[in-house]
C-alpha cells in the first residue's frame, strides 16, 4: 500500500465511522471500486485511531464514569450509565458472535450493501419530527439500542445512525442519545478489535506494512474523525439528523444501478 491509498482509507474511515453513513460499507466499496486490498492490520489501526477520537471527545464523561465505578457509586448520573452500558453491550456481543460470519460472507458484493444503505436511509429519516419525551435511559431502552448497534455490523447500516435513531425513536433527548450511543460504542469497538486480534493473529503477523503507512492512516483517521464527530453533534442539535437519509438513498440507488449494469 502506498501513502496515497493509506490517506484515502484514513479519510474514509474518519468521516464515515462517526457520521451515520456506515464506515464498513464505504471501506468495502473503496476496496471494490478503487481496487484496494486492505490488510487486516491496517483495518485494526484505523479503528484504533477512531477509538482514540471517542476517548478524547468524551474524556470528561469517561473520567466521571470510571471514578463512579471505582467508588461503586451507581446512584449518580454517571454511575447509572455503568450498568446501562453493560446491559446494552450484551445484545451487541451476542449478535456479533452469532451472525458475524454469515453477514460477512453475505455482504461481499455491491447489491446487498446497496440495499443496506437504502434501509439505513429509512431508519435515519424515521427520526424526523420525533418528540423528545424521556429524560433518562432505562434498561429496556439500553437493550433496544444495543440491538440496534448489533444490527449495524451489516455493511451499509451505520452504527451511530442505528443507535442514535433507536434512542430518538424511543423519545430519548438528543444530548443523551448522542452521548449514550458513543459511550456504548467503546466496549463494542474494543471487543471487535480483541476478537480480530485473536482470530486473525496469524494473518496480522505476516502482513508487510510499513510504519509510515500505519502512522499516516491512523493520524488521518483521528483528525478527520474528530471533526466528523463535532459536525454530527451540531447537526443533531439542529434537528437535521434525518438529512443523512438522502445521502444513503442516493448512494444506494447509484450502487444498485451500477450493480445491475455489471460493474
Amino acid at each position: 500500500m502506498n501513502i496515497i491509498k493509506t490517506i484515502i482509507l484514513g479519510i474514509i474511515q474518519g468521516l464515515t465511522e462517526w457520521l451515520p453513513i456506515s464506515s464498513t460499507g464505504h471501506l468495502k466499496l473503496a476496496e471494490h471500486f478503487l481496487r484496494l486490498q486492505v490488510p487486516i492490520l491496517f483495518d485494526v489501526t484505523l479503528h484504533i485511531g477512531t477509538l482514540i477520537v471517542i476517548l478524547f471527545f468524551f474524556r470528561k464523561d469517561i473520567k466521571n464514569i470510571l471514578s463512579a465505578f471505582a467508588q461503586f457509586d451507581f446512584k449518580t448520573e454517571d454511575g447509572k450509565l455503568i450498568p446501562l452500558i453493560i446491559v446494552g453491550t450484551i445484545p451487541t456481543a451476542v449478535i456479533g458472535v452469532v451472525f458475524g460470519e454469515p453477514i460477512e460472507s453475505t455482504f461481499q458484493t455491491t447489491l446487498p450493501i446497496a440495499t443496506a444503505f437504502i434501509l439505513c436511509g429509512i431508519i435515519l429519516y424515521s427520526t424526523k419530527d420525533r418528540k423528545e419525551k424521556a429524560d433518562s435511559i432505562t434498561y429496556l431502552t439500553a437493550i433496544i439500542i444495543g440491538i440496534a448497534q448489533g444490527i449495524a455490523i451489516i455493511p451499509g447500516i451505520s452504527r451511530s445512525g442505528a443507535t442514535i435513531a433507536a434512542a430518538l425513536l424511543l423519545g430519548i433527548k438528543r444530548e443523551k442519545a448522542f452521548k449514550f450511543s458513543f459511550l456504548l460504542s467503546i466496549p463494542a469497538i474494543i471487543g471487535a478489535l480483541g476478537l480480530t486480534l485473536y482470530t486473525q493473529f496469524n494473518k496480522l503477523i505476516t502482513v508487510e506494512l510499513g510504519w509510515t503507512e500505519i502512522f499516516a492512516g491512523m493520524t488521518v483517521a483521528m483528525l478527520v474523525g474528530y471533526f466528523a464527530l463535532r459536525i454530527l453533534w451540531k447537526i443533531l442539535l439542529k434537528e437535521k439528523f434525518h438529512f443523512f437519509a438522502f445521502y444513503c438513498w442516493l448512494l444506494g440507488t447509484i450502487l444498485i444501478t451500477l450493480s445491475l449494469s455489471g460493474f
